[in-house]
C-alpha cells in the first residue's frame, strides 16, 4: 500500500517564533480582530499576561520534512484538520515543531481507490512540553495515485 512504510516516521524539530507582526497579519487575514491578538495592553491584562495567537495560527509554522515522504504539489484533497491545545500560543515565544506520519489506509469510493494519509504535527515549548497538536488527513485520489505510479 502507498505510504504504509512511512507510518511512525518523524521530521526533525524546527524552531518557530510566534512573532507579533505575523499574529496581527494572520488575525486580520482570517477576519478576527479580537483585541487579545492585536492590542498589547489587552494582552498584558489578560489571564495569559500576553497576547495570544489565533487557534489556527500554527498553520504558518515550519514542521520540518519527513524524510522519504513525497507528496505531489497538486491534486490532493484536504480531508480533515483538528487542533488540540494544552494552552494558547503566547506572542513572542519560541515553539519547536515536528511532524509524524500516523497512518495510511485505502478506501474504494465512487471515484475509484483513494488513499488517506494521516499526519500529526506537534508544537512544544523549549523544555519539550506539549502546547498543541494538529491532526490532518490528506486524501489522495485515483488520478494522483496514477500520476505517482505507486
Amino acid at each position: 500500500m502507498m505510504y504504509k512504510e512511512m507510518i511512525g516516521k518523524k521530521s526533525s524539530r524546527v524552531k518557530n517564533i510566534v512573532e507579533r507582526g505575523m499574529v496581527k497579519r494572520f488575525a486580520a487575514s482570517i477576519g478576527d480582530s479580537h483585541p487579545i491578538y492585536m492590542d498589547e495592553e489587552v494582552g498584558k491584562k489578560s489571564r495569559y499576561g500576553a497576547n495570544i495567537a489565533p487557534p489556527t495560527f500554527p498553520r504558518t509554522f515550519d514542521y520540518g520534512t519527513v524524510e522519504g515522504l513525497h507528496l505531489p504539489s497538486k491534486g490532493l484533497i484536504h480531508g480533515e484538520q483538528i487542533y488540540h491545545y494544552v494552552r494558547p500560543l503566547l506572542v513572542g515565544e519560541e515553539i519547536y515543531c515536528y511532524t509524524e506520519v500516523k497512518d495510511y489506509y485505502d478506501k474504494t469510493g465512487k471515484n475509484g481507490l483513494m488513499g488517506f494519509l494521516v499526519t500529526k504535527r506537534y508544537g512544544e515549548d523549549l523544555k519539550g512540553n506539549l502546547i498543541f497538536t494538529e491532526e490532518s488527513i490528506v486524501i489522495i485520489n485515483e488520478a494522483v495515485r496514477e500520476a505517482l505510479k505507486v
